[in-house]
């Protein structure tokens, strides 16, 4: 393995361990009895820049013609692994803030995200019996990047939601958590559909086969 796949892998591989930091000080900062702009900084940021692993890990493989079949397999599970821990811990921010309807809204956005990638991830297992390609779909690469700047929106709207200086844009903040959650359970759904359609042949092949 040469210095270009190296360099591609770990930045995919790093997604795991920015994203278990920012659980750790997400966690930390929100049981405090007081904030902590040092932790608000250092949590924001590894979320930031986990989400921009997966901005440029592809790229930079392409880009160096290092493309492997391992790089294929392990950045849409990484991704899975930033879905996991970042939409079920957004809906315990909430809750822990008394927003109890919110907190149910991404509490049905984080499973409807992770059901999503199982189920997507069974269809492609099934392809793969018959030759598929099991390259994602244009919905799917749409979807997988606007979830890491709807997180970290989100995210933002929860640690400065008590914030006196945002306290006239509080319900426009608000609102806009709503549109991003609602776009993105639709977005999931429609993806879900695209790859059941597409799918569809190699399982009706599947069964067939018991």
């Amino acid at each position: 393995m040469n210095t270009k796949s190296i360099l591609v892998n770990t930045l995919t591989f790093s997604r795991v361990p920015l994203i278990l930091g920012w659980l750790v000080l997400a966690v930390v900062e929100e049981l405090s009895p007081s904030p902590s702009p040092l932790v608000i900084f250092f949590s924001g940021a590894a979320m930031m820049l986990s989400g921009l692993t997966d901005a440029f890990d592809g790229a930079l493989a392409r880009k160096w013609n290092v493309v492997s079949p391992l790089g294929k397999m392990a950045d849409p599970l990484m991704d899975k692994v930033f879905y996991v821990v970042t939409f079920p811990t957004l809906a315990w921010l909430l809750l822990r803030q008394g927003d109890c309807v919110h907190s149910l809204v991404m509490l049905v956005f984080a499973v409807l995200y992770i059901l999503r990638d199982l189920w997507v991830t069974f269809l492609r297992s099934v392809g793969t019996m018959f030759g598929a390609d099991g390259a994602a779909m244009w919905l799917g690469k749409v979807r997988t990047a606007l979830s890491f700047p709807a997180a970290g929106w989100i995210y933002a709207f929860i640690v400065f939601n008590d914030a006196e200086c945002l306290a006239g844009a509080r319900s426009w903040l608000l609102a806009s958590c709503y549109t991003i959650e609602a776009v993105m359970i639709v977005l999931n759904l429609v993806s879900s559909v695209t790859y059941t359609k597409e799918y569809s042949p190699y399982l009706k092949k599947a069964l067939e086969r018991t």
